[in-house]
């Protein structure tokens, strides 16, 4: 059975960074997409950024040139580097994995960014 498991997320300031981590359990192909999406209160679930092995990531257009995500293959991990963080960056965030057919995702983690 596969099973995310993150770490990071918290409270920092605007401006301020943070860095996620997932790390990815159980029997997972090498042809998966991981990545990361985020639920505002009130909105619905967004991507953040995705990427597929070692190709180009992808990124959601509220955070392009501010957030870096990286994986680990061998490791089966998946990491994001939040620069600048804004109050409006403030949601919970998901670890996500795509086997096709199958999507799973984390517990998820809060980030808040507030003075």
């Amino acid at each position: 059975q596969v099973q995310l498991m993150e770490s990071g997320g918290g409270l920092v300031q605007p401006g301020g960074s943070l860095r996620l981590s997932c790390a990815a359990s159980g029997s997972i192909s090498s042809f998966n997409v991981m990545g990361w999406y985020r639920q505002a209160p009130g909105k619905q679930r967004e991507l953040v950024a995705t990427m597929f092995r070692d190709a180009l990531p992808n990124y959601g257009d509220s955070v392009k040139g501010r957030f870096t995500i990286s994986r680990d293959n061998a490791k089966n991990t998946v990491s994001l580097q939040m620069n600048s963080l804004k109050p409006e960056d403030t949601a919970v965030y998901y670890c996500n994995l795509k086997v096709p057919p199958y999507t799973y995702w984390g517990q998820g983690t809060q980030v808040t960014v507030s003075s």
